[in-house]
């Protein structure tokens, strides 16, 4: 097929799970303001489309469906990550198949891949194309490098009788000089079913990401040193194009919006300074029963000011009698303006899962943490926040109990320890607002990477 321009064309092949969609959509779009020249074909499953293109798009943005892998009529089991193991089942194949058919509708040829780093296998199609491959980590560099080193890991610790070893710290993983908890490693490295695909994907994609020459990281310069030294020595270059949140903000409309039809913001302005707690666990994660109400509890005992984003089916889960209580200190909605929320003077402590998203958003705005791990690399960005960073703690147990989360509130909020942790979190929010600001480490990133997608060959 001949192209019908000299522009370029970049295939943007998401992970439709989670955040990972939005957040590469996310960098898309801004790709597409600063490279109007520059058409983008985005590829994900037609359900993840449906809900990322329900706002407008730039007009080099284009939306293709790739197949979520579920046979006609299939019936779900209810075991854990089906959907995603079926998606990667059919990944490679159907991401084939799309991107050749937007070739075709576009009538230009693919000049450059950007993926997911998850979907590991668009090295070999974007290998097979014979184009440059710029694979896109939406979580930090730490996560990463356990990732990139699991043979090492699993050689030296090694993957039979772990039971029991989850508080053992060690220290020869690098980028870890200080040490870290085995416990605390991203599931699917030691402990977990390491035989699902879902750990799999994981394993290969730390393998075979040493081959791209470029690698885009949601972080930033100063934050996590000793690791991105060390990744910097095995690829030809780390973009550290983050906090996401400060250098591609998202748009006033649309799925991500500003939009506080809930009043968080103006009941904040209600409230004093660094007095309110504010509580959210992202679209994914939930809490079981007993610690929702323990959670509850400990915000009640305390009659403190709490932010809560919460969906209304979770409440159910809460006595009436402590919700009517809750009322009287607290505000509980099932959305916020979550950037906006913990920017504003009245927020003292963020409660959250340790995601990485939650955790830079946190740090951008100078907020302490207290976390709960879910999930994923939730652990290990648990383990930096209040071992490396100290801008945090985690619950004790990590679990939430009634006196467990008093402990915490109180150490936070009202302790020496918790001046030092806001002191440390206000600390790095300078580092994260000058690497995205004019001139910054993030900023020069970006630009490279816009030069990158704008090449007329392989990088």
């Amino acid at each position: 097929m001949a192209d019908s321009s000299p522009h370029q064309h970049v295939a943007v092949l998401a992970f439709p799970f989670s955040s990972h969609p939005g957040l590469l959509r996310r960098i898309v779009c801004w790709l597409a303001a600063a490279a109007p020249d520059v058409t983008f074909s985005f590829y994900t499953t037609a359900e993840s489309n449906k809900s990322l293109f329900s706002a407008p798009a730039p007009a080099n943005v284009k939306a293709f469906h790739v197949s979520d892998g579920v046979p006609e009529g299939y019936v779900f089991s209810g075991k854990p990550q089906e959907d995603i193991n079926l998606f990667l089942e059919a990944g490679y194949r159907s991401c084939k198949k799309a991107v050749k058919a937007a070739e075709a509708e576009i009538g230009r040829r693919i000049s450059c891949l950007m993926a997911d780093a998850f979907l590991w296998f668009s090295g070999d199609l974007a290998e097979e194309m014979g184009v440059a491959w710029i694979p896109v980590w939406t979580s930090g560099v730490c996560s990463f490098s356990v990732h990139f080193y699991t043979d090492l890991i699993r050689d030296t610790v090694g993957i039979n009788a772990l039971a029991g070893r989850e508080d053992e710290i060690v220290k020869f993983i690098p980028g870890f000089s200080g040490g870290v908890r085995l416990g605390d490693l991203p599931s699917g490295v030691l402990f977990g079913n390491l035989d699902s695909t879902f750990a799999v994907m994981l394993h290969k994609m730390g393998k075979v990401l040493q081959k791209a020459k470029f690698l885009a990281v949601n972080s930033f310069e100063g934050l996590e040193s000793e690791a991105s030294e060390v990744l910097n020595s095995n690829f030809t270059k780390l973009l550290y194009i983050g906090p996401l949140n400060l250098t591609c903000p998202a748009p006033a409309t649309g799925p991500s919006s500003f939009s506080d039809e809930y009043g968080c913001l103006k009941w904040l302005d209600s409230q004093k300074p660094t007095s309110v707690a504010y509580i959210g666990f992202g679209t994914v994660g939930t809490l079981a029963p007993d610690e929702l109400v323990a959670l509850a509890n400990a915000l009640e005992a305390r009659a403190m000011p709490f932010l809560w984003s919460i969906k209304d089916s979770l409440k159910k889960h809460l006595p009436e009698k402590l919700l009517e209580k809750m009322n009287r200190t607290g505000k509980m909605v099932p959305w916020t303006p979550q950037v906006q929320v913990l920017a504003h003077v009245s927020v003292g402590v963020f409660i959250t899962h340790f995601g990485w998203n939650s955790v830079l958003e946190s740090i951008a705005a100078g907020v302490p943490l207290i976390g709960r791990p879910l999930f994923g690399d939730h652990q290990l960005n648990g383990w930096m926040a209040e071992h490396v960073w100290r801008v945090g703690v985690k619950v004790e147990g990590g679990v939430f109990t009634k006196d467990g989360t008093i402990r915490a509130l109180d150490l936070v909020l009202l302790e020496a320890e918790g001046k030092k942790l806001k002191e440390n979190a206000e600390w790095f929010k300078e580092i994260a607002h000058k690497a995205a600001g004019k001139n910054g480490s993030s900023t020069r990133s970006f630009d490279s990477l816009v030069k990158s997608v704008r090449a007329q060959k392989d990088l």
